[in-house]
């Protein structure tokens, strides 16, 4: 039997200054480098400079989850140069706070702010076992899987608009 996981109160905001930021990098590590192998030179790229990022902290400020936007020419090698995507990437959810609706928040936190910059569209790349999560999030899978980090990956688009606000249907 699986335990049920215990309700925590969190808000998600787009990281505000140095220290939410390094909450982010924080987060990212605890995932992606530690937990999931990725070298940490290719957890970090000049591609953070200039991206939004989005942090979920729990009431007492302790991080939970973060993620980050690409857009405009930063977007353009990861959405095929699409004019008016995002990307979406670094998701990360600390171990802890899976099942609490972190993920979902944290993606909407960013369709939101690709909203905000005109964006009609937001592409990620899934981990081929995170499929299911973005469909049910109104994503769809296109091209072929590929590695990333030494990951199966798949490329994943879904269009927004500027009246489905947070958690709108896609």
């Amino acid at each position: 039997m699986s335990a049920v996981p215990v309700p925590v109160s969190y808000e998600v905001r787009v990281a505000d200054g140095p220290g939410d930021r390094e909450a982010c990098f924080a987060v990212r590590k605890a995932v992606f480098v530690v937990e999931q192998g990725v070298p940490e030179d290719l957890e970090y790229d000049a591609y953070d400079a200039g991206a939004v990022h989005v942090l979920a902290v729990r009431d007492d400020g302790t991080p939970l989850g973060a993620g980050r936007l690409l857009y405009g020419e930063a977007a353009a090698g990861k959405t095929g140069g699409a004019p008016g995507v995002g990307a979406l990437g670094r998701l990360a959810v600390l171990a802890e706070a899976r099942g609490l609706g972190v993920g979902v928040a944290l993606v909407r936190a960013v369709e939101d702010a690709a909203r905000e910059r005109g964006l009609t569209a937001v592409d990620l790349g899934a981990q081929t076992h995170a499929l299911g999560f973005y469909e049910r999030l109104g994503y769809a899978a296109y091209g072929a899987e590929f590695l990333d980090a030494g990951i199966p990956h798949r490329a994943m688009r879904r269009s927004i608009s500027a009246c489905d606000g947070a958690g709108g249907a896609p």
